[in-house]
């Protein structure tokens, strides 16, 4: 049970971190003009991604240890969808994280406002996997119990 509860606690923190990050937090760096937003991304980013890694990886590691347990073949899908957001970073994200990071896009504002948008549409793809996870999870305590 506590491979269970460890990755609803993980997918749950997760998710709610990403759809505040792209309801909320990514919108707000937007309004604030190319100045603000593209300064202001860097340290976003780089303490988000630790946060998010950790939390990524622990609950996807927790659903797959919940099914090696007996918990039932549900637990490994949510463990791989929201483990699926690691992959996904590296693959489909990275590139745009890193002209952001690289700093050039200081000073082409136009670009930098371009790849900030992409890097939101991006991002979005995340809370939906880790909400399906997260929901997923949720409805497999329940039912255990």
């Amino acid at each position: 049970m506590i491979f269970a509860i460890v990755a609803v606690l993980a997918a749950g923190l997760f998710t709610g971190a990403a759809v505040y990050v792209t309801l909320v937090e990514h919108p707000a760096r937007l309004e604030c003009g190319p100045a603000v937003a593209l300064t202001e991304f860097g340290p976003s980013y780089r303490r988000g991604t630790v946060m998010q890694a950790s939390l990524a990886v622990i609950g996807g590691l927790a659903g797959v240890a919940a099914w090696l347990s007996g918990d039932g073949r549900g637990w490994l899908v949510g463990g791989l969808l929201l483990v699926s957001v690691v992959p996904y970073t590296l693959l489909a994200i990275l590139p745009t994280n890193r002209e952001l990071l690289a700093g050039a896009s200081l000073t082409d504002a136009p670009r930098g406002m371009h790849l900030l948008r992409r890097w939101g549409r991006l991002h979005t793809l995340r809370w939906v996997l880790s909400g399906a996870a997260f929901i997923l999870f949720v409805t497999l305590l329940v039912r255990q119990r």
